[in-house]
């Protein structure tokens, strides 16, 4: 089955959302409400932000599911990381973010190998351990 992708964009960069990927952490709506509004069909308004709040936002998502590419560029989505290098980021009250190429083994010895971002659960509630779903909005875990 082809992963579901919508892409879109305000001419200059192009926003692309895998709603596969989306643990509805809300960091965008926070981060830019004029922007994404979850009840309205789009959900994404490109235009009401400039290209530079749009490359901060999408670059803050925690599961990976925004990423973007600029228009007049031939590269890939940001989203293709470097693949020598992982980063490491604790998110406040938040899942455990790697950015990059990682393999893990599961406990019941499957393999996988991640190319993108992927968010791990530190609160414990998630239905999808190790990887975060969003349980810790949930149960307002905070890391105090």
């Amino acid at each position: 089955m082809a992963e579901v992708k919508k892409e879109y964009t305000n001419g200059e960069i192009t926003i692309v959302w895998k709603p596969a990927k989306c643990i509805h952490a809300g960091t965008c709506v926070r981060k830019l409400p004029q922007v994404y509004n979850p009840k309205a069909r789009p959900w994404i308004t490109i235009e009401n932000a400039t290209t530079a709040q749009l490359e901060e936002q999408v670059q803050a998502c925690p599961s990976g599911a925004l990423s973007f590419y600029r228009n007049d560029e031939v590269s890939k989505p940001a989203d293709d990381m470097d693949t020598t290098n992982a980063h490491i980021t604790v998110l406040k009250n938040g899942p455990l973010l790697i950015k990059g190429t990682v393999d893990i083994t599961l406990k019941n010895g499957e393999q996988q190998q991640k190319t993108e971002s992927t968010a791990f659960c530190r609160c414990g509630a998630s239905a999808n351990k190790p990887f975060c779903d969003g349980a810790h909005v949930r149960i307002s875990f905070t890391d105090e």
